[in-house]
């Protein structure tokens, strides 16, 4: 890390200088130490940025689809060749547990990477309607805002689908979580892209994401992070009439229906619940279990929460770190002081004085007696917290799973999966688990209602990035 250019910003092909002086600090959230500083960039390097995206993009569009197929995977195998630093560097950064860093920081974004090289091969770009030709063109400069908890995957998310597309782009990472955006620069660096075609500036959400978004030459906005600043992100691209793709929260439901196997189903919500710390959009955050089962699901949860001790997250035992810095922490348990204030109980869990001294740690717990309409159940804690509502029958859990304003994720266990898959089909969520199916990188991720607008990753996440026009052809 000490040889990554953190006081440069990337534009037109090479690192330069910012206009800004100011800097923002970067901090280990296990240490609560500095590790590094990046430029605070506003307009006026945003500017630049985009104008380089702007000039390369005829270049870029032009290119022939395997030639970008042959990029994509270029950069998947130097990611693969630097996975362990990469890893190391995430875990630093944010305080994902290094195991965790491993499989899914840093071992996610290569099958990403292999899914839209594979779709670039797979789709032609063009398919006849009657007597016309319709075909997908890239769409412009794509300005990608992206988040702090999982900072490489989500850029890889927006950055790979663009170049696939055929666009340009100017990232602007998290001010929480840049670094690893900066190793992927150097990364990027060695590809021999022609100059513009990839821009990294840092900054602020409010300073350099706003002026990104509103930005006069670019042309789709692809977003991941909260609602509030998601809506604030709409309303900015908006007035300027341009795409905008918005990945934003989710208060997603492991449901287990009466067939299922308690224990495998319950055990399979907590671990998805605690992924990250609870920093996770899709995290299921809310597991729905038949009401006579409460009591013998809350054993199991117990049980599972007893190996989630907070600990330093670069020990490979971890497997809950920090959350990401003292604003978070002090948001979740606000959240869970209220909850409790209100009448829920913490049924598991490790009480809050015994985590870490340093460090911005939040104990795993869960809770019950919440009404399924509190905060606790409707809102994104984005911490391990998890809530246990019981239903009477399967169509009172379906209205449950549905209860809330956000539709991203869920799961649905069954010992029969065409039930589960019926059940799964009523569903307002834009992924469904069916039992212990394996996440896709190649399937399109994204969400019902305010869990945001447009689809992520494979062929669809590619399409997000194109145009589409229509040849009238004659007879």
């Amino acid at each position: 890390m000490d040889s990554l250019p953190l006081g440069s910003v990337y534009l037109n092909g090479r690192w330069t200088a910012p206009e800004t002086r100011e800097t923002l600090p970067v901090e280990n959230p296990a240490t609560e130490t500095e590790i590094g500083r990046v430029p605070a960039c506003g307009a006026a390097d945003v500017r630049r940025a985009v104008a380089a995206a702007g000039a390369a993009g005829a270049g870029w569009a032009a290119t022939d689809p395997a030639a970008r197929a042959g990029v994509l995977l270029a950069l998947r195998d130097a990611l693969a060749e630097h996975h362990e630093d990469m890893a190391r560097l995430i875990t630093r950064e944010m305080g994902s547990p290094l195991t965790f860093s491993r499989r899914v920081q840093a071992g996610l974004p290569l099958k990403v990477l292999e899914g839209f090289a594979e779709a670039l091969t797979a789709d032609p770009g063009e398919e006849r309607v009657g007597h016309s030709l319709v075909v997908r063109e890239p769409a412009g400069v794509v300005g990608a805002i992206t988040p702090w908890n999982y900072p490489l995957h989500q850029v890889i998310a927006k950055v790979g689908a663009a170049l696939a597309a055929g666009c340009t782009v100017v990232l602007k990472p998290s001010e929480l979580a840049p670094l690893s955006a900066y190793f992927l620069t150097t990364l990027i660096d060695g590809l021999g892209l022609p100059p513009g075609v990839f821009n990294l500036v840092p900054g602020r959400g409010t300073e350099a994401g706003r002026a990104l978004a509103a930005d006069a030459g670019v042309d789709v906005v692809s977003f991941t992070g909260s609602l509030r600043a998601g809506r604030e992100v709409g309303s900015v691209a908006g007035g300027g009439v341009k795409r905008v793709c918005l990945e934003l929260g989710g208060k997603s439901a492991t449901v287990v229906l009466p067939d299922a196997d308690l224990a495998t189903a319950v055990t399979d919500g907590v671990r998805s619940a605690l992924h990250n710390a609870g920093q996770t959009c899709s995290a299921r955050s809310r597991l729905l279990v038949p009401r006579s089962r409460t009591d013998e699901a809350v054993d199991v949860v117990r049980s599972v929460l007893a190996g989630y001790v907070p600990g330093d997250p670069a020990d490979p035992g971890c497997r809950l770190g920090p959350l990401v810095s003292r604003a978070q922490r002090d948001r979740v348990l606000e959240h869970v002081r209220a909850a409790e204030a209100g009448g829920a109980r913490r049924v598991a869990g490790s009480p809050q004085d015994e985590v870490p001294a340093r460090g911005h740690y939040v104990a795993a717990g869960a809770w019950t007696g919440v009404p399924a309409d509190a905060p606790l159940a409707q809102e994104e804690v984005f911490g391990p917290v998890l809530v246990v509502l019981p239903f009477d029958d399967e169509a009172d859990a379906v209205r449950l799973a549905n209860s809330t304003p956000y539709g991203l994720a869920a799961t649905v266990w069954s010992a029969d999966p065409d039930r589960a898959t019926a059940v799964a089909r009523r569903l307002r969520a834009g992924q469904v688990d069916i039992n212990d199916a394996a996440f896709n990188p190649a399937a399109p991720f994204g969400g019902y209602g305010m869990s945001g607008v447009g689809r992520e990753l494979g062929a669809h996440g590619i399409r997000e990035f194109q145009d589409t026009k229509s040849l009238q052809l004659p007879a």
